[in-house]
């Protein structure tokens, strides 16, 4: 009897790391769903592949993981079209901050990740788009697809975070102590904490209300730390889905301006292998493929 093909789908997927990932994860033999935000993009990554790597079991469908109706017209989409979801991989996020000017690419990495340090700046609209996007928009599009995952023989969600989304990033220690009790923390309470950190940002009340992180990056930092939580909390009270949260790496994306030293197939690697690994643990955090502390 022929094995049923795995069904993915990809948050993100037109550029950068999630379009690496759809490309591996087509590669291997698995039906990917491609999802951008706009039509065209997605459709331009479709095309690519299909000509460039000669991958056509890809199909795209419009997603704004801020959009509700979004996420249900996919959920949709998904249900009538496969029935299942075997595979969710988190992957579209934004940074929270913005540069004065464009950075020099034609300067070493290092130089333009230190630039990009020193000169980037946060505005309220930013960090909201943030957590809408890295937190919230993570949280909606699993939930609406749960069923579909349930459904699988093998269900498994990848949420794509970052090393600056450790617990040792935050400098308030009851708010650490919270976030790392599991067996005490809730999705509702995560929720609350999303929200209060957003009052706390509009307000100019950050440091005063525990929110103060060193470095910059509050909304970025605060939203990985949050999904990183959503994931071990989801991961407990489900206990039939895998459910990890990966680091790729520092990847040379636009994402991040062009500071990192992997390239797209380096980052999109360890997703994939992760995605894809039989009967493996859930409610962990790895960094690259090291198994790391959230």
């Amino acid at each position: 009897m022929e094995e049923k093909k795995r069904i993915a789908l990809v948050t993100g997927g037109n550029r950068g790391i999630g379009f690496g990932i759809c490309k591996l994860l087509a590669s291997k033999g698995v039906t990917v769903i491609l999802t951008a935000r706009e039509e065209k993009r997605g459709q331009e990554a479709i095309k690519k592949l299909s000509e460039e790597f000669c991958l056509t079991d890809i199909t795209f469908h419009q997603l704004d993981v801020t959009n509700i109706s979004s996420i249900m017209s996919l959920v949709d989409f998904v249900k009538n079209r496969f029935g299942k979801l075997d595979i969710l991989v988190n992957n579209a996020a934004v940074t929270g901050v913005d540069v004065p000017q464009p950075l020099d690419l034609e300067i070493p990495w290092k130089e333009r990740f230190d630039i990009w340090l020193k000169t980037h700046f946060e505005t309220y609209e930013l960090a909201e788009a943030c957590l809408k996007t890295n937190y919230f928009g993570v949280k909606y599009l699993t939930e609406a697809l749960l069923p579909l995952l349930v459904s699988s023989d093998s269900g498994r969600v990848v949420n794509v975070s970052s090393s600056y989304g450790k617990l040792k990033h935050m400098n308030n220690e009851e708010l650490v102590k919270e976030l790392d009790d599991i067996n005490s923390l809730t999705l509702e309470r995560i929720d609350d904490l999303a929200k209060s950190f957003l009052k706390s940002f509009k307000e100019n009340a950050l440091e005063e209300n525990g929110w103060k992180i060193s470095e910059g990056f509050h909304a970025y930092k605060v939203s990985k730390i949050l999904l990183n939580a959503y994931s071990r909390v989801t991961a407990k009270i489900r206990p039939i889905l895998c459910v990890n949260c990966v680091h790729p790496g520092h990847v040379n994306t636009g994402f991040g301006c062009h500071t990192g030293p992997l390239t797209v197939d380096e980052g999109a690697d360890v997703v994939v292998t992760l995605a894809l690994a039989d009967d493996g643990p859930t409610g962990l955090f790895y960094e690259r493929t090291e198994l790391s502390i959230f």
